[in-house]
């Protein structure tokens, strides 16, 4: 009976997405009468003890500590000792992750745990008390490997390794801003995504940033170990060095690029627009740079300041603490930030040539008042809208060069990739910067950009240096190897690098799908779910032309993938004060759309009343968070427009979703969707009573009754 139990609770921890993909094809077994948490054989085998059934909430934590442990002593049988204690610092690390809406981990844990989680690695002593704990755990480690001095020289290599070291979710949230800590109250970031797979929950969400799939989490669990086992065998430089190289050039590959010259990393796309313009700065032979920004309202919060050389956020990818809006070393006071407007006051598009006539005058006024151009060309906005036009920007080529001026720089914001590999090759071929990122459509993890170079700018990397200020920003790993860049830091930016490897792996997925099936699919899901929102009363989709692009055989990108729509206001009043008058569709305002996001991504099962659909309530629905647009029913205030956008995983499969036939995935993809919209429904029927709770979201549904306070491990 006991055994039988113990292998119902184990199966239950490994239906938890991110250990069976850690566990892999390892072999775990149960003994009752072990009174040890687990050991880990000589063969590798697993083999979980009694207290994983006395105390079921610590088996999440004791079963992350054996499979980090199995995996390094079977990598390195000869460095036992130090195997031990880095999987011992990755467990302590794991069991800090959960927060209240997530499986406890022991709370307190083992005497050690707080050791091995601190900053800084533990000192001889510590560590050979802990190893103490930690030896029986494991096969028995080589003579000497645990003697008197043994423990001064792991002391050594633990200190270069302890960074390193950890969870690959923890891991991927560093290297970029606070916008990627995960909050302990919900499991979630800034962004209400995780770096853990998160199947439960229905994501439609590439417009802003998605939780990490099954897929992406493997392909930065493979990475990360390929980290720790260089550390281990005291190759670490060369092996962090190689994965970037790596990074590198399969997103070389990706967009049919020569070679990785032209490639740089950047841990966001406003990163990459502080790039552009240090380029441009480069190229402008001295003189003052105009920067024409696209929408700014419709690219990342912080571009705006990064288009004027000026810090985005107080702390940098680096960890550097920086003034918000104060300008980095190295750039000039004098650039000026030069806005073009794709919306009308009322929110309504404007027309391509209207939008194509602003770019060209402000271009020709700032080359004619002696300055340089850096202007962008946006492809796509958070709501889908694509200009200036590309006859416009050849003509503005050849007007340059008519008045004798240097061509305009011209930057493609392409952070939402949501456009065929073959345009980015076509731009960079034109002498375009294309800005890039792997956190959008393929559906990566948030914060993981690269700007790409075309020949004419790469060159530009030979001469002179990059911004003094960038060196807290990004590594020289991260740029081409040419002396521009040799005064940046050396190092990796390992989270940065940990995000490229999970959004890579969405990227080579959907590079196996045959472009005719993926417009095929794409087509499909979008289709029925503009029916579904057209049909709703309590939604107004937003009316978006679709990308105009050259024609391309068998192209997926033109039509949009990102369906923007407003929510009616469910407390709206009819209009004039008049409640006999039927009231026009009012729709939320920002402040309301934002609380709207925010609910669809909490499990309302407990605030719900009885009667009401609390299996419905209780789907966790990830959509892009609410574009600030203005709407004529709310004169002088702003809408919220949520959105539901195609990613590269609906294409080529969420793998929670594996063993579906295409066809009846994809039904399953299109009732998600509607799903959403159905909750939706449900918030506005209850509006007051939920904003009266205001629950939060959560990486899970809550659980079903309260499981009582964590048990202790001995």
């Amino acid at each position: 009976m006991l055994a039988e139990r113990l292998t119902h609770d184990l199966a239950c921890v490994l239906e938890r997405p991110d250990l069976r993909v850690i566990a892999g094809g390892r072999r775990i077994g149960l003994d009752t009468a072990l009174e040890r948490a687990f050991v880990v054989r000589a063969d590798g085998m697993v083999v979980l003890g009694a207290p994983c059934l006395r105390r079921p909430a610590c088996a999440p934590v004791v079963l992350r500590h054996a499979l980090e442990l199995a995996r390094l002593v079977e990598a390195v049988p000869e460095d036992g000792v130090l195997a031990g204690l880095c999987a011992a610092r990755t467990a302590a690390l794991f069991a800090e992750l959960d927060g209240p809406g997530g499986p406890p981990g022991p709370s307190p844990g083992p005497w050690w745990h707080a050791d091995m989680a601190a900053v800084a690695s533990p000192g001889a002593d510590r560590l050979r008390q802990i190893w103490a704990e930690l030896a029986g755990l494991q096969p028995p480690v080589a003579a000497g490997c645990a003697d008197a001095g043994a423990f001064d020289r792991l002391v050594v290599r633990l200190e270069t390794l302890w960074p390193l070291l950890g969870p690959a979710e923890q891991l991927m949230a560093e290297g970029g801003d606070a916008r990627l800590a995960i909050d302990p109250a919900t499991g979630l970031n800034h962004y209400g995504s995780s770096h853990r797979p998160r199947p439960w929950a229905v994501t439609y969400a590439s417009s802003t940033a998605s939780s990490v799939s099954e897929r992406g989490f493997a392909g930065a669990e493979a990475a990360r170990v390929r980290l720790v086992l260089g550390g281990l065998t005291g190759d670490g430089a060369r092996v962090r060095a190689e994965m970037v190289a790596e990074v590198r050039r399969r997103i070389a590959d990706h967009y049919g690029m020569a070679g990785t010259q032209g490639v740089v990393l950047a841990p966001s796309g406003t990163d990459c627009e502080l790039y552009a313009l240090a380029l441009a700065m480069l190229g402008s032979d001295g003189h003052s740079v105009s920067n024409i920004l696209l929408a700014p309202e419709e690219t990342g919060s912080g571009v705006p300041l990064a288009a004027k050389g000026c810090h985005f956020a107080n702390d940098t990818a680096l960890g550097a603490q920086v003034a918000k809006g104060g300008l980095i070393d190295g750039f000039p006071a004098d650039t000026l930030l030069l806005a073009v407007p794709l919306r009308q006051p009322d929110g309504a598009s404007r027309a391509l040539a209207e939008i194509d006539r602003d770019c060209s005058a402000l271009a020709r006024r700032a080359w004619q008042a002696g300055r340089h151009v850096l202007l962008h060309r946006l492809d796509l906005s958070k709501t889908g809208l694509l200009a200036p036009g590309l006859e416009m920007l050849d003509g503005l080529a050849e007007a340059a060069r008519a008045d004798g001026v240097p061509v305009p720089d011209i930057v493609v914001d392409a952070c939402q990739a949501r456009l065929d590999p073959a345009r980015v090759r076509d731009y960079l071929d034109r002498g375009w910067m294309v800005m890039i990122t792997g956190s959008k459509f393929f559906t990566g993890p948030p914060f993981c950009g690269a700007l790409l170079l075309p020949e004419g700018v790469t060159a530009r990397l030979r001469d002179g240096a990059l911004p003094a200020g960038l060196a807290d920003y990004c590594h020289r790993a991260a740029w081409p190897a040419l002396p521009a860049a040799q005064g940046l830091p050396a190092g990796e930016n390992v989270g940065l690098m940990l995000r490229w490897y999970a959004a890579l792996a969405e990227m080579t997925a959907l590079r196996e799908v045959p472009r005719p099936v993926v417009r095929a699919r794409l087509a499909r899901f979008l289709g029925a779910l503009e029916a579904a929102i057209d049909t709703d009363p309590d939604l107004r989709r937003l009316a978006v032309p679709h990308p105009a692009r050259p024609p391309l055989a068998d192209a997926w990108d033109d039509r949009g993938t990102i369906l923007s729509f407003f929510v009616r206001d469910p407390l709206a009043s009819p209009p004039c004060g008049d409640d006999s008058v039927p009231p026009g569709f009012v729709p939320l305002g920002l402040e309301p759309a934002r609380a709207l996001y925010r609910w669809l991504n909490a499990d309302l099962s407990r605030v719900v009343p009885e009667g009401a659909d609390r299996a419905l309530a209780g789907q966790l629905c990830h959509v892009g968070q609410p574009v600030p647009l203005p709407h004529p029913m709310l004169p002088g205030g702003v809408a919220g427009a949520l959105r539901l956008s195609a990613g590269a995983r609906l294409v080529s499969g969420e793998p929670s979703h594996d063993g579906l036939v295409p066809d009846l995935r994809m039904d399953r993809e299109i009732a998600d969707a509607q799903r959403v919209l159905a909750k939706i429904g449900l918030i506005l029927r209850y509006w007051e009573r939920l904003a009266a709770a205001d629950p939060v979201q959560t990486y899970a549904p809550l659980p079903a009754m309260d499981t009582g306070p964590p048990v202790i491990l001995p």
